[in-house]
């Protein structure tokens, strides 16, 4: 059966997701990318990986509109005029999502909610203020059917984000993903205790360190920043062009030693995984004319000189322990120091190449540890401890942290914990402490007991995966990736931290 046919006829998705597998075998029908022969052969490898973004790109990975904008002076192209109350305002959210694209299809930014719905809350309404933001997750959770979906809340402390824990808290819904920007200083302890207390029920919202991501990304140029998709740090009005990822464990499968690693394959991977992200940007940019069509970057709800292209990496514990010959990564000091080196060289490489159509910073594209995709075997994300082989807890955040400070775009670690935690949200509010004064940029909590369950970056209902198991179709397109990602990467046996 050939590959259309195959997806046509397939009893387990649904419509929307068949539109969306045609139109990837449709893009992988053409060639446009010029590559050498050394590129191809090391994609074919599993070295170089494009995620799925096709051969031919046409729209920007990953897109984070200004919506306040949106809400503010409403959109000619959707004829909307300025929002007036709370129905207006998500009912402008909702239409605009319809046109943001991605590679998912779907948008991997939903706007930081809480700021963007607390102005048209007072005294008067807020129990309708609360049905609506009710009724609204409830609609992004069946209409946009994809977590990488993501909102953000925080770091103050609004009415609309008490309402957006609340109801999520009660709707245990997998979609939108949620992060709270968390600041010691800035965030109410009250409000980022509900928030701790939500993730044990949830496994959202993750915890982002919103000091150390505002402090990178004004470096950088851009005023704000939001945390997209994953746990992906981008511009606010920017987003990204492309992720193209390094597979440092497949790299140390064809390295004799760990000096051939360093002097040799590595430079010469990330070069190349370079080149091919600049044709991918060139292409986009010059040829796809994506910005002069889309009434986003007319609009000014984007903006090209805030989009950057993200320099994935995975299976460093790997490469460090096929080729280290120092201990086991996460667990001995000499292999975690050689995973550093390895990191920082990366970096190194990746900031003296100059990229096309790249405004932040010096026009360098940016590191993001990545998360890993379903058929991945063995094979950990970005640069995190092999699950089964994790250190106590203390020791687990300060091995993770100092890795953090390399990856603006996104770097993180899931934590699961004990049921018993619930009785105790504060032990765990001082622990997301401690591991974001360590060094820590992101940082995922959830309870084993949760229904939705945190897979890698995106977040998966275990009741959603036996309803696949049982070969039903599935609302959310991810709980496919969620499947598979159970059975390779091992997600559901990660060390389970117990309440002290």
């Amino acid at each position: 059966m050939n590959p259309v046919q195959s997806v046509i006829t397939d009893p387990q998705l649904t419509y929307q997701q068949k539109v969306a597998g045609l139109a990837r075998l449709a893009e992988e029908t053409i060639t446009v990318l010029p590559m050498p022969t050394r590129t191809t052969e090391l994609i074919d490898q599993g070295v170089i990986c494009d995620l799925f973004e096709g051969h031919a790109p046409y729209r920007p990975r990953y897109i984070a509109p200004d919506y306040s904008q949106l809400l503010e002076k409403g959109s000619v192209f959707l004829g909307l005029k300025p929002a007036k109350d709370i129905w207006q305002a998500i009912t402008h959210l909702n239409i605009m999502y319809r046109h943001v694209p991605s590679i998912t299809t779907f948008p991997v930014y939903l706007g930081d909610l809480d700021t963007l719905l607390e102005p048209f809350i007072n005294d008067d309404n807020q129990e309708e203020a609360r049905k609506a933001i009710d009724l609204f997750l409830l609609q992004i959770d069946r209409t946009l059917n994809d977590s990488f979906c993501h909102a953000n809340i925080g770091p103050q402390k609004t009415r609309a984000g008490q309402f957006i824990l609340e109801s999520t808290r009660a709707q245990q819904t997998a979609v939108p993903n949620l992060s709270i920007r968390y600041d010691q200083e800035l965030t109410d302890p009250e409000f980022a205790l509900q928030a701790v207390a939500c993730a044990l029920e949830t496994a959202k919202p993750s915890f982002a360190n919103d000091r150390l991501f505002s402090q990178d990304f004004r470096s950088l140029g851009a005023e704000n920043y939001v945390i997209a998709s994953c746990y992906n740090g981008l511009p606010l009005g920017g987003g990204s062009y492309t992720l193209v990822r390094l597979n440092l464990k497949k790299l140390a499968d064809q390295t004799a030693s760990l000096s051939d690693l360093r002097a040799k394959s590595l430079p010469e991977a990330v070069a190349l995984q370079l080149a091919y992200m600049d044709e991918r940007v060139r292409f986009l940019v010059e040829k796809s004319n994506f910005f002069e069509n889309s009434f986003l970057n007319k609009e000014g709800f984007i903006h090209p000189e805030l989009f950057t292209a993200m320099f994935g990496i995975v299976g460093l514990a790997e490469a460090v322990n096929q080729l280290g010959g120092v201990g086991s990564f996460g667990r001995d000091k000499a292999a975690n120091d050689l995973g550093l080196d390895l990191i920082r060289q990366i970096h190194d490489l990746v900031m003296a190449h100059k990229a096309p159509h790249v405004g932040l910073g010096k026009g360098t594209y940016l590191l993001h540890a990545q998360v890993g995709i379903d058929v991945d075997k063995g094979v950990s994300p970005g640069c995190r401890i092999p699950i089964g082989n994790e250190p106590d807890l203390a020791t687990h955040i300060l091995q993770s942290a100092p890795f953090h400070q390399y990856f603006p775009t996104g770097i993180g670690d899931v934590f699961a914990f004990d049921p018993t935690m619930k009785a105790n949200p504060g032990a765990l509010l001082d622990i997301i402490k401690g591991a974001f004064a360590s060094g820590m940029r992101y940082f995922s909590p959830y309870g084993t007991d949760c229904d939705v369950v945190r897979i890698t970056g995106y977040l998966v209902k275990r009741s959603e995966i036996e309803k696949y198991n049982d070969g039903k179709p599935s609302l959310q397109d991810t709980t496919v990736l969620g499947l598979n990602a159970v059975n390779n990467l091992r997600v559901l046996d990660r060390k389970v931290r117990a309440a002290e």
